[in-house]
């Protein structure tokens, strides 16, 4: 990992989906990650159509924007059903509350390099998908060189540029073709200059006639169709009655009369692609009989969304995919060097980052082609920060908490629990310092950083609170205790046996607290199952069944190396669960997975579970479930009694002496779980989940895994220290 100097603070415009309000927010500057590059920018380029509908979605109220997305109201109706009301609210408000980072056209230059990155040096001039925003922390394979002949203004139309490359990839004209692009904006003007580029025959059609005009001067046959020009018919005439061979479309519009026209105007076996976002109510008439092809173009081309492209750095092979969107980057550069395409007619204006709101105001008059915003590129001295300098000499005080991690779960449900319970928070920090800052603003902590050594060498920090990814909570676990720290980490505790062994002797050198966020216990209808059943002193049996829902595959929490797979990084949960109503030690464990070949992140599975004391345990993890079933139920049977938990809403009792029902709002134990970490933090008592009890949800964890994989019951260790 390689660097200099760089802003400690700095500005970003993002979109409040609220308010609808733009802000040029001041956040901390990124810090550089694995396989990423640190840039300053230089220029970026405004997508008017695309943050124009995000600006739209945000000044919408809640009713117009659920009739927006009406597939969300589906899964908010859903959870209203199993969760409740007021959980939902919560969760929804919640999701508004987090803001938008905008733009993904960014120029700049390389001031840091992470580790595993070679192909870029400080200095470089680079283009990447990375926001409005002074610094910028992109992946590798999502960056691109600019060339000497390029100027930055230029490069700023890499990205858009490459989005309509793609959309010609897919369409596959050939030379001679007569081809129609439907919405001359920005993408539209860009994808017919590179199909005349092509040899294409090349026709227009939009509403605005500047942009016809415009693209009359590249030699495209563009009409303007705002005096009723009927666009099928002008196809019809201009090919001779062959319809055209192909047809891009870059609009944005609601209207199902767009596909429609693309089809009417389109010969047989023509062939259509999507670039743009329109109505998609397809007439079959009008595709079945001319056996036409229609396809929806993803983003600036094959790697896209792809976890192992695009943040692992693992490039798709050349001779196999011989453009992916970084390549795509790298070919309108080309373009642009070479001028097979001109972009500076498109420049509508420049703007100062600080007078953003000249570009944001009117964004939805204006009849601008493309606004690019001009970075200051002066770095006060008085600001500037090494890359790994931290603070020191700060003052005490009791019961400090620190967050790494700005993310989801931090938002929803750990500040707001902190806030309820009135606990002190100082600092908070995240990978990219916007989501930080947010909450740092929303509920009144000090201060938010990207550098996490910051909190770990303030001194005044008692407590750490780990919330990121899995796969980095062993790190951040290891890290808290050596600098002194209690820690909380939210599960899992860790990934592999070796990162147990490691944590284990960083604990027993600094003889801090270990907790992790296995809240199921502390909820109000698990303590009063526990009080009914007792500690243990007969065996018990359980079936914990976890409807848990459907997470596509390419989801990160299913890389076995970044989250461990659903198993281990939410069924956790119910190991604990069953171990602590049990109140006895995991012994061994046998976990067989829904399939013919399960893999290792298997999703639907049932684990058996045995304990020191005989008891007994079914651990069902399903997301082949529906989403309006209760999510989460447990069913104890014990001595001729029987109790039932209700997704931690209702909980019922059959044979118990006493005790026939409860029922409350769900409580799922995060607020008191916090309440006793926080009092355990500031008077020093017990842990609120004993050591031996965590190492042993963990272990058993672990060998569900081992189960899987050899088809046969596993072993729980009783220790690992020491083995």
């Amino acid at each position: 990992m390689s660097g200099g100097t760089y802003l400690k603070h700095m500005k970003q415009i993002i979109q409040d989906l609220k308010s609808g309000e733009t802000i040029l927010a001041d956040v901390p500057t990124p810090q550089i990650k694995f396989g990423s590059v640190l840039i300053q920018t230089t220029h970026s380029l405004v997508s008017l159509g695309t943050e124009r509908m995000l600006i739209e979605f945000g000044k919408a109220n809640l009713v117009q924007k659920a009739r927006q997305q009406p597939e969300k109201v589906k899964q908010v109706l859903d959870k209203i059903k199993s969760d409740g009301l007021l959980p939902t609210l919560e969760a929804v408000f919640n999701k508004l509350d987090q803001p938008l980072p905008m733009g993904y056209c960014n120029v700049g230059r390389v001031i840091a390099v992470g580790t595993e990155v070679t192909s870029f040096k400080i200095g470089d001039r680079v283009v990447s998908n990375g926001p409005h925003a002074e610094v910028v922390c992109v992946p590798q394979n999502l960056v691109a060189p600019i060339p000497d002949e390029v100027s930055d203004q230029d490069a700023a139309f890499t990205v858009i540029g490459a989005i309509g490359l793609q959309g010609i990839r897919l369409l596959n004209p050939t030379f001679g073709e007569a081809i129609v692009v439907i919405g001359l904006g920005l993408i539209g003007l860009i994808t017919a200059e590179l199909l005349k580029a092509n040899g294409c025959t090349v026709i227009g059609f939009d509403f605005d006639a500047n942009k016809v005009e415009l693209a009359k001067q590249k030699g495209i046959h563009a009409v303007c169709l705002v005096n009723g020009t009927n666009p099928v018919q002008f196809v019809e005439t201009f090919t001779q009655g062959i319809g055209a061979d192909g047809v891009i479309i870059t609009a944005s519009n609601k209207s199902d009369e767009i596909i429609s026209n693309a089809a009417k105007m389109s010969r047989k076996k023509g062939r259509i692609v999507l670039v743009g976002v329109i109505g998609l109510n397809l007439n079959r008439a009008d595709f079945y009989e001319k056996e036409l092809t229609f396809q929806v173009s993803c983003s600036y081309g094959p790697g896209r969304y792809d976890n192992t492209y695009e943040q692992k750095g693992l490039d798709y092979p050349l001779p196999y995919v011989r453009w992916t969107e970084k390549r795509n980057f790298e070919a309108i550069l080309n373009a642009i060097s070479t001028r097979q395409i001109d972009v500076k007619p498109f420049i509508t204006e420049e703007i100062s980052l600080y007078e953003f709101q000249k570009i944001y105001g009117k964004i939805g008059l204006s009849n601008s082609i493309a606004s690019i915003l001009v970075y200051p590129q002066q770095t006060p001295k008085d600001q500037t920060l090494h890359l790994q300098l931290g603070i020191t000499n700060l003052e005490r005080s009791e019961g400090q908490l620190g967050i790494i991690g700005a993310g989801n779960f931090t938002a929803s449900t750990v500040l707001p629990a902190f806030k309820k319970a009135g606990i002190p928070t100082k600092w908070i920090a995240s990978a990219k310092g916007l989501s930080g800052t947010i909450q740092a603003q929303k509920f009144g902590i000090e201060k938010a950083t990207t550098n996490y050594q910051e909190i770990l060498q303030d001194s005044s920090i008692d407590a750490i609170l780990v919330t990121t990814q899995h796969n980095s909570h062993a790190k951040f676990v290891i890290e808290s205790l050596n600098a002194g720290k209690h820690v909380f980490v939210e599960k899992p505790l860790c990934l592999t046996q070796d990162e147990l062994l490691n944590i284990l002797t960083a604990q027993q050198t600094s003889q801090k607290s270990i907790t992790v966020g296995f809240n199921r216990r502390f909820s109000t209808h698990i303590q009063k199952l526990k009080g009914l059943l007792g500690c243990g002193e007969n065996p018990i049996n359980v079936v914990a069944t976890m409807n848990a829902g459907y997470i596509p595959s390419n989801v990160w929490v299913h890389d076995m190396q970044l989250g461990g797979g659903r198993i281990i990084g939410e069924a956790c949960h119910y190991l604990d669960l069953v171990r602590f109503l049990c109140d006895s030690p995991i012994t061994s464990v046998c976990m067989n997975a829904m399939g013919k070949s399960p893999q290792l992140n298997a999703d639907n599975a049932s684990i058996l579970v045995k304990f020191k004391n005989g008891s007994n345990a079914v651990i069902n993890y399903f997301s082949n479930g529906n989403k309006s079933y209760s999510k989460e139920r447990i069913e104890v049977f014990s001595d001729q009694r029987v109790a039932i938990m209700d997704n931690f809403r209702i909980t019922e009792g059959f044979g118990f002496k006493g005790f026939s029902k409860l029922k409350t709002k769900q409580d799922k134990g995060h607020g008191e779980q916090f309440r006793r970490f926080y009092n355990m933090i500031k008077q020093g008592e017990q842990p609120i989940i004993p050591l031996e009890q965590i190492v042993n949800v963990t272990l058993a964890t672990l060998a569900s895994i081992e189960s899987l994989k050899t088809g046969q019951w596993v072993e729980v260790a009783a220790s690992v220290i020491g083995n």
